[in-house]
């Protein structure tokens, strides 16, 4: 499975690079969130290469949601995708946009590839496996080595969004006695976490499951965790709840480490 997601990560990336180069306009969701070109082609990549190695499995994609098709998941395995995880920072130039694609088993995340083709690098992961690809400027692996968290240090490092922090990370940081932040954009909050430069990532802010599924997956087969605040489990495949919208993710913590829990320092 990881070598379809390979494949169609790498294929997608090259497609959204064409798009940075090459010019494009910017338009707005009903969310208010920008969407371009870039978005599109990359899913429609992505789409073509599931439904041919996956016909039977299911895909939840971030713009065919927002089109309007959401297939049936209950009970069953499915693909999560986000074609352009950070497209403000695709817009303003900046390198940290990813293309994320994930598979969901009994509501956790199973495979995943994160690929930020600014970057030239991917990380993958599936089943205690964790990889960093290094991708080269034709958009083929030239590199590949293991990743695994590090152990928790006494001075620990988190992350937080870069756009969409909160004050609640504050009071996280000094609860846990963390002095050390970096913000960052984009689902590569948890690939850092997953090679070992961070210890800690917690959200307090509105996510979908489509933005945290694949670097959830690459976190968690690089022994990593992703728990809600009541220290169990993120899960993925949310849907007829009351109290949010289908796909919604609550506040969150992940974890380097072997940390499962919110631990004070």
């Amino acid at each position: 499975m990881l070598r379809t997601f390979e494949k169609a990560a790498l294929e997608a990336g090259r497609a959204i690079i064409t798009v940075l180069r090459e010019g494009f306009p910017v338009a707005m969701k009903a969310d208010a969130s920008p969407v371009t070109v870039a978005d599109e082609e990359a899913e429609r990549i992505i789409l073509a290469h599931l439904a041919r190695d996956y016909p039977e499995i299911p895909v939840v994609a971030e713009e065919s949601v927002a089109a309007g098709s959401v297939p049936d998941i209950s009970g069953r395995g499915f693909f999560l995708v986000d074609p352009l995880d950070g497209t403000r920072e695709f817009v303003d130039g900046r390198q940290e946009f990813t293309v994320n694609i994930a598979y969901i088993e009994n509501g956790a995340p199973v495979a995943g590839i994160v690929y930020a083709p600014a970057l030239g690098l991917a990380f993958s992961g599936e089943r205690g496996h964790a990889e960093r690809l290094v991708v080269t400027e034709d958009f083929t692996v030239g590199a590949r080595s293991a990743i695994t968290v590090r152990e928790q240090p006494a001075d620990r490092l988190a992350l937080a969004s870069l756009r969409h922090n909160s004050p609640e990370t504050g009071t996280f940081l000094a609860d846990h006695a963390i002095s050390k932040c970096t913000n960052i954009g984009s689902s590569l909050k948890f690939c850092l976490l997953a090679e070992g430069k961070a210890d800690v990532y917690p959200r307090f802010t509105r996510t979908m499951e489509w933005d945290t599924a694949a670097g959830d997956a690459v976190l968690r087969a690089a022994g990593g965790s992703t728990v809600t605040l009541d220290g169990a489990p993120l899960t993925y495949g949310k849907t007829g709840t009351a109290a949010d919208f289908d796909f919604a993710n609550p506040n969150f913590i992940s974890w380097g480490g072997r940390k499962r829990v919110l631990e004070p320092a």
